[in-house]
Parts: C-alpha cells; structure tokens; sequence
C-alpha cells in the first residue's frame, strides 16, 4: 500500500509518526497487557491496550492535542470549542489546558456525570444541548461563528485520526507479530487511525472495528456505500453514539478495515464484569465493546494474538449516575 501525500487521501503513516513525536511527553505510552481471563475463554493470545490508563481518561487526548499543538497563536486567541459526549470533551479540554487557552465544550444533555465534572474540572466551559451528535454539532458551530473559536472535531480530520492512530503504532512496535487488532467506532476516529497505521506497518494484520448494535453508523455506511444518517440510536455506550460516520473515517473503513462488526448492549456489560472481576481494570462501557466482541464470538480469533484496545475508563458508579445499570460491576 503506497504512502500517501499529507492533505490528500488516507492518513499515512508519516503523519502518524510525526503525531507520535508532537505526544512525546503529552500522552502516556499506554500498557499491551495480557488478558489471560479472555484468552482461556477465545482460545486466543489476548492482549489489551489499556487506553483507559491515558491522561483523561480515554485515547482521545491524542488526536485532541496533535490537533490544538498545530494551530498557530492567533488561531487560538479567542479560544477552541468542540462537541462530544465527554471523552474528547475532556481531552480537549486537557489539550487546552496546556495550551493555555479557553476552551468551550458543547456536551448532551444526558452525558455521563463522571464526564460532565472531568471537562468543568479540567477547566472546559460546558454547554448542554440535546441528545445527538447532530445536535450538539449545530450548536458548537452556532458558538464558534460568535466568539471566533476554533472548532476540534471529534473524529472526522486528518490531525485527529493522526493522533488516534499511534494507538496503532504502539500496538505494532509493542508487538511486531500482531494478527488482529480490535478497536471500537464511535465516529471513527481511532479506528482510522489504528488500521493507518497497523496497515502501512505490518500489512498482513487484520483490523476489525467494533460498533454497538443499537449505533452502528459504520456498518450502515459500508453497507450503504456511503454515511448514512441513523433514524435513532439505543446504546449503554455513550461514546459509541454518533447517529452518522464521519466521510473522512468512512474513507479508511472502507480501505483499511477488514471488517466491522456490531455487539449487543448485553454482551457490553459482560464484557465489562469479566475486565473488572478478573482484569481488575476500570473500564467504561465504550471500551468494553472490543472485548465483547471475542467473549461473544462475533469476532472467532482462536489460536490467534490478538490485540484489543480498551479506549477509556470514564466509568459511571452508583453515586455518580443514579439509576445507570452498574449491577454487573458489583464488588467482589
């Protein structure tokens, strides 16, 4: 697969590499952990990529910081603003942070306190609107135009994906002989990036996105030939949600994944008791989809190494979300 031009086409593997070195000393170099409680029962090499152990919480950091570190100071003068369900609310607010400027975080109404409270203590400005990507997406470009903010996408640039995607490069340098690598889709981003980079570095691993039954915008997309927009979405994952893939993201499904498959809530919070009880990992429910997807066998992986990324521990617990269904998680 030939390397592509920066600015055109897919995200190539220079990009990636020159996010990896913008990180240095930003991100934390994430453990590949093996997994031996999901290995007895895949008959596989699991290992997890413990993404739920990065700066705020999740992998979004990033894809947030290579983006802001490359706006110039008068990009940046007035502020930045993005729209998320939380996890990259909270990365860029983090990323803003650093960079010493106001950030504006347009959230929906019914994210998860634990990510509401980490973008306000990491000094975001939070602004609540609807339910939907669409609808928060409407919002922050309705702010941006007014204060002169720049906008951070969640997921659908080249910089993000870039970002992302050394995720990917951790994976293979990590390791080299790697026969499939599971990441979750939201909007897309990570998975993007991860199959930019696993791809161009060692191109006889497969890459398999994995995406919530009740949003699967990515599935739809493929399926379609194109983003497609979801009528409604339903998911425990609230950072699975998005209700239309990104183009941009659709472009690298569609070239570099090999497949894309979909999991059922319940086998979500499956996935998520055996990663706290035998793991012992704090893991929300966005990042157990990947896990879900071998402990289900909608992903058959036996006698293969595997690698899963578990992409954040913003996890929800009883005092902090009411009537949020953590009984799978009690404490043993």
């Amino acid at each position: 697969m030939s390397e592509v031009v920066q600015g055109e086409g897919l995200v190539g593997l220079t990009e990636i590499e020159a996010a990896s070195r913008r990180l240095a000393g930003i991100i934390v170099p994430t453990p590949l952990i093996p997994a031996d409680a999901v290995s007895d029962v895949v008959g596989a090499q699991v290992h997890l990529k413990c993404e739920n152990l990065q700066r705020a919480g999740s992998f979004k950091l990033r894809g947030a910081f290579n983006f802001v570190s490359q706006l110039s100071d008068d990009q940046v003068a007035a502020g930045i603003i993005t729209y998320s369900s939380g996890n990259h609310a909270q990365a860029v607010a983090l990323a803003g942070r650093l960079r010493g400027v106001r950030v504006v975080v347009v959230m929906p109404t019914d994210a998860p306190k634990v990510k509401r409270d980490g973008a306000q203590r990491l000094g975001a400005e939070v602004v609540f609107e609807g339910t939907t990507s669409l609808e928060r997406k409407v919002r922050a470009e309705a702010i941006a135009k007014a204060e002169r903010l720049v906008m951070v996408p969640p997921f659908d640039h080249r910089h993000i994906i870039a970002g992302q995607g050394t995720v990917g490069l951790e994976i293979v340098r990590a390791w080299p002989d790697v026969d499939l690598v599971l990441a979750p889709i939201g909007g897309g981003g990570l998975a993007s990036g991860i199959a930019a980079a696993v791809k161009r570095m060692l191109p006889s691993a497969r890459v398999i996105g994995v995406e919530p039954e009740g949003a699967a915008s990515m599935r739809s997309a493929l399926d379609h030939g194109a983003p497609t927009l979801l009528p409604e979405v339903s998911t425990i994952a609230d950072g699975l949600r998005p209700v239309i893939a990104g183009d941009l993201t659709f472009e690298h499904a569609r070239a570099l994944m090999d497949d894309v498959v979909t999991v059922s809530d319940d086998s979500i919070l499956r996935a998520a008791e055996m990663l706290v009880h035998r793991q012992k990992l704090v893991v929300e429910w966005s990042g157990a989809a990947t896990t879900a997807a071998l402990l289900s066998g909608r992903v058959k992986a036996a006698g293969k190494r595997v690698a899963v990324v578990i992409s954040g521990g913003n996890l929800e617990t009883p005092s902090s979300c009411g009537e949020c269904p953590v009984a799978p998680l009690r404490v043993v």
